[in-house]
């Protein structure tokens, strides 16, 4: 039996999603991207790729607010 984990999956969607053409997308489908990342985060965040993902952004948020001073 095949099992796929969703966010791959999600993340497989995504690509392919972003890949076509600006002008070619309509409101509804700008929508539903947004919200396909919104669930993509929130299944990634709680992993450790996303753990480090958030001390990576972490850091470069501080660091700037640090340059910034």
């Amino acid at each position: 039996m095949l099992t796929i984990n969703v966010a791959v999956l999600l993340a497989v969607i995504i690509v392919v999603r972003l890949r076509r053409r600006t002008h070619a997308r309509s409101r509804n489908d700008e929508k539903l991207t947004v919200l396909i990342v919104l669930v993509f985060g929130i299944l990634v965040a709680p992993t450790a790729f996303g753990q480090g993902v958030l001390d990576v952004v972490s850091q470069l948020a501080s660091g700037i607010n640090d340059a910034g001073r």
